[in-house]
């Protein structure tokens, strides 16, 4: 099948399973079927175009042109085949652990989320293919508008709140900073189209004004959660689990830190960030986001809190890959963004599925339910080792990696931030798996086994299986990455 093919089968198919959960609102078994097998044939058809690209650079399949020299178009380079493979291999299990938790929970107009979760796949995948920034920033701000029905869906006057600060940081900051920054990329360098080594290093750009056009893309890229434009990240945790799970490990926060790497790589230049030190800056406010994050998460007992604030750290490990300006740390983000992928939905997951078992939000009230939820709760455990770093499981690799990447550009400090933000994981993260197993509740003595529906703790348990497996493949994923530092295939 023609490349070109593959990439609009992979955006056309989740697009029509956004309309058919309209179209079959009320036929819930229907609807959901035909969901899941979209979700199964994009995956195919993101493998089919790994199987045929490998991790070679494609030239661009243009639509149509919208201001000289800037198309809607399209193309695959390593980078973007990743983020779809975990983007269209996570939705399908993201898709049934969707169906227990929403059926488990008994909430409300099934048919909207699940066409808004498709169309937000749809969006990211779009991300994931494009071949110059404005296409990219186009389907940046469509994964925003699809998320903000998924994010107010409950339609309490929290609900909406939270979803009016999601709107407004995301759109007011990519809207006012990142298109600018796009505006003024393009004035510059008559092309915004994505090359490897960087568009800027032959503009007309003076050098004073890098550090201010990489503000300009740090800030502007709102989903990448740096303080402080992060509000919208733990304000949107009033939403169901799985849009949780979306926001955080499948699509929207991933686009962000995807977005961040494209920029750095195609649109700079990891060796021209480098000769011009214009991401120094931007490396130390990534630091304090990391420990900051972090030591706000160890005050949250809200368990969906505390692993949003986990996410905003995690989040700013990619960022600042990126801007140590080392090939090391470019592939050290681009590995994390996998890695932070299958570790985060597993622990987003069993946070679902002891809600729905239970409806406990807090951790002071999770006392003694590991013994009640084994399963959820060790797998909880794999996921939470994942995140802090510790082998066999695929978070160690990107960190170690992050950290050559540190000791690379002689950032040893950086290294220090790395491992006391492991630390930090371990003190927000492992209280939750001690209370869960080795605490007992006088008041709610074990009584049994009483794991949440089938279909909430089997996705969780997959993807901390998924957290082991990334870890022998890792060397395999940057094998993948090697050509996006310019080290060939």
């Amino acid at each position: 099948m023609e490349l070109s093919t593959l990439i609009f089968a992979s955006l056309i198919l989740p697009t029509l399973a956004m309309f058919t959960n309209l179209i079959f609102a009320k036929q819930a078994n229907l609807r959901d079927t035909i969901t899941f097998a979209a979700a199964l044939a994009t995956f195919a058809a993101v493998v089919a175009i790994a199987l045929q690209v490998g991790n070679a650079t494609t030239p661009q399949i243009a639509l149509f042109e919208v201001f000289p020299n800037v198309p809607v178009a399209f193309n695959v380079e390593p980078l973007g085949l990743l983020f779809a493979l975990v983007a269209s291999g996570l939705w399908i299990v993201t898709h049934i652990y969707a169906i227990g938790y929403m059926r488990g929970n008994n909430e409300k107009h099934h048919a909207r989320f699940f066409g808004c979760f498709a169309g937000a796949i749809a969006a990211a995948l779009g991300i994931a293919w494009s071949s110059n920034m404005f296409t990219l920033f186009l389907y940046y701000e469509i994964l925003t508008i699809s998320t903000y029905p998924l994010v107010v869906h409950k339609g309490t006057p929290e609900a909406i709140r939270g979803a009016r600060t999601y709107l407004g940081i995301l759109l007011g900051t990519s809207i006012a900073l990142q298109l600018t920054a796009v505006i003024w990329t393009y004035a510059v360098a008559n092309t915004l189209d994505f090359q490897l080594g960087g568009i800027l290093r032959d503009s007309t750009l003076a050098p004073a004004l890098v550090p201010v056009l990489l503000a300009l893309y740090a800030f502007g890229i709102g989903k990448a959660a740096l303080m402080p434009f992060h509000r919208w990240l733990p304000a949107a945790m009033v939403a169901p689990t799985p849009v949780s799970a979306l926001l955080h490990a499948v699509a929207v926060v991933k686009a962000g830190v995807f977005t961040m790497l494209k920029v750095g790589i195609y649109i700079f230049g990891i060796d021209f960030l480098s000769e011009t030190g214009a991401s120094e800056w931007l490396m130390w406010l990534a630091a304090y986001t990391i420990i900051a994050s972090s030591v706000i998460a160890m005050q949250q007992d809200n368990l969906k809190k505390r692993l949003a604030y986990s996410t905003v750290s995690q989040l700013s490990y990619i960022t600042l890959g990126m801007a140590l300006a080392t090939q090391m740390g470019a592939l050290g983000g681009g590995l994390h963004i996998a890695m932070h992928a299958m570790g985060k939905i597993t622990l987003f997951m069993c946070a679902g599925a002891i809600y729905v078992a239970t409806h406990k939000t807090e951790i002071s009230q999770m006392t003694g339910l590991g013994r009640t939820m084994p399963i959820t709760f060790a797998a909880f455990g794999i996921g939470a080792l994942s995140i802090i770093g510790l082998p066999p499981l695929g978070g160690s690799w990107s960190k170690w990696y992050l950290m050559v990447g540190a000791a690379d550009a002689q950032q040893q400090i950086m290294i220090a931030v790395l491992m006391l933000s492991s630390l930090l994981n371990v003190a927000y993260l492992l209280p939750v798996i001690g209370r869960g197993f080795y605490r007992d509740d006088d008041a709610n003595p074990y009584t049994g086994m009483r794991e949440a529906p089938l279909f909430c703790w089997l996705p969780p348990a997959l993807t901390a299986f998924g957290c082991l497996v990334l870890f022998f493949t890792a060397g395999h994923i940057i094998d993948f990455l090697m050509p996006i530092t310019g080290g060939g295939s």
